[in-house]
């Protein structure tokens, strides 16, 4: 299956990243089949740079955006993105919950 996802360049404390596509079992910073654009959180403001349509060409394909990558695109104005991301949980359960939320193997 293919992914668009991001991977790491930059020097230290100066992080930037492509956007790439890639098979999912590849390295993070492995080969991949084509670079689709880059993101530079560290300018201000942040630039995301993407080429649209090769990203909905492989998308259109079956390649799945990462969850990061896809709210990334969103935010770019990018629609359907919502598919991709995955629900955002802020409250995490507690040590009583999780417990009883398991069942006793005896």
């Amino acid at each position: 299956m293919l992914k668009i996802r991001l991977t790491r360049t930059g020097k230290h404390a100066q992080p930037s990243f492509r956007v790439v596509l890639q098979e999912h079992t590849s390295a993070a910073k492995g080969k991949f089949i084509e670079a689709l654009g880059f993101y530079k959180p560290a300018d201000k403001p942040k630039v995301l740079s993407v080429d649209a349509e090769r990203v909905k060409y492989w998308i259109s394909v079956g390649a799945k955006p990462s969850d990061t990558v896809a709210v990334l695109l969103k935010k770019n104005g990018f629609e359907n993105m919502d598919k991709y991301i995955e629900p955002r949980n802020k409250k995490r359960k507690s040590k009583k919950e999780k417990a009883a939320a398991q069942p006793v193997a005896a």
